[in-house]
């Protein structure tokens, strides 16, 4: 069976896996030189010398983690309806005492006039203390549908932030994929969130999320180990990310993940089988019919999405590790269809 089914199948990247088997005995909990060594790259690439960075297992941990952290017990965070925090990880974010308050997407995406007018709503009725108050801003880079937001986007939303006083946060599980196929790039994330995410699990790492906070966050680090995510052996997760942002790693593997899902996005096209919506990033979501979600089953694993106008919403995925000669035989059994 070839994957098309995830981005993180693969272990992660020869250059990864060097780092995490080389020698060498490290000191505990992420004050290692790795993890020195990769926060400091992180901060050129961002052009943010100021910026805070820590390092942490998984997206669900570290989404949960910064949110309970950034968080008065009353407030509450705004996201898309189909956001992640929302849809796919199991209520942690309101287990840790926050509600999500929910807007309507538009292909994963949420407009700086919604946030304007849900905070206005809340601070109009006339009963704050006895409603959750909208404190944050939650989005995905990108979403889960695999669309970005513009630069122009994010700067509506980073103005309808600042005009409230609420906190942008963005969830990049995913961020190298949208990187190479949007307009905004890490130092535009640095000036315009307030916090944002580095994905490695789903990006070339055999597991770990950065986290980077535009000005210092003093405390942060007693909330990853009150929340069981402050790594003892954290040199594992700085190793990675030192390895992901030498000579351009990152953006480079990333690039070749979108480059790979368009080739099978035409291949679609040229059979007349339409997608969900365009995505320019790795995930594309053909729909087909029962009988032809069956056939390429045979071959590749794949992901149904959704049921939509009588036809299945079928997710291929690319990522790092994706060769040519499997995307060569998935469009052949495409034009088989």
């Amino acid at each position: 069976m070839i994957h098309f089914g995830n981005d993180y199948n693969e272990t992660a990247h020869p250059a990864v896996l060097a780092a995490l088997a080389a020698p060498g005995s490290h000191a505990g909990y992420g004050l290692d030189e790795h993890s020195a060594r990769a926060a400091s790259l992180i901060r050129n690439a961002c052009a943010a010398p100021a910026a805070d960075v820590h390092f942490m297992v998984g997206g669900t941990q570290v989404n949960t983690t910064a949110i309970a952290s950034l968080l008065r017990p009353w407030q509450g965070v705004i996201s898309a309806d189909t956001g992640h925090i929302n849809t796919h990880e199991t209520g942690s974010v309101e287990h840790a005492g926050h509600k999500i308050l929910t807007l309507p997407s538009a292909l994963g995406k949420i407009t700086a006039a919604q946030v304007a007018a849900l905070v206005e709503e809340y601070r109009g009725s006339g009963v704050l203390e006895h409603a959750v108050e909208p404190a944050m801003v939650y989005i995905s880079q990108p979403t889960e549908y695999g669309t970005v937001y513009s630069r122009s986007e994010l700067a509506a939303l980073r103005s309808v932030c600042d005009e409230f006083g609420l906190t942008l946060f963005v969830d990049g599980a995913r961020l190298g994929y949208g990187l190479a196929a949007s307009d905004v790039t890490l130092p535009d994330l640095a000036r315009l969130a307030d916090v944002f995410t580095i994905g490695g699990t789903k990006c070339g790492a055999a597991f770990g999320e950065a986290i980077v906070f535009a000005t210092p966050h003093p405390y942060f680090r007693n909330a990853m180990k009150q929340n069981s995510g402050l790594l003892a052996k954290g040199w594992l997760l700085g190793a990675q990310f030192e390895a992901l942002f030498t000579d351009s790693l990152y953006e480079a593997i990333t690039a070749h993940a979108n480059e790979q899902a368009q080739r099978i996005a035409a291949a679609f096209a040229s059979v007349g089988i339409r997608l969900l919506f365009d995505s320019p990033t790795n995930q594309q979501f053909a729909l087909l019919t029962p009988e032809q979600e069956a056939a390429l089953s045979e071959d590749y694993v794949c992901q149904f999405f959704e049921e939509h106008d009588g036809l299945r919403a079928v997710r291929f995925c690319t990522s790092w590790s994706t060769r040519d000669e499997d995307v060569d035989a998935l469009c052949a059994s495409i034009a088989q269809l």
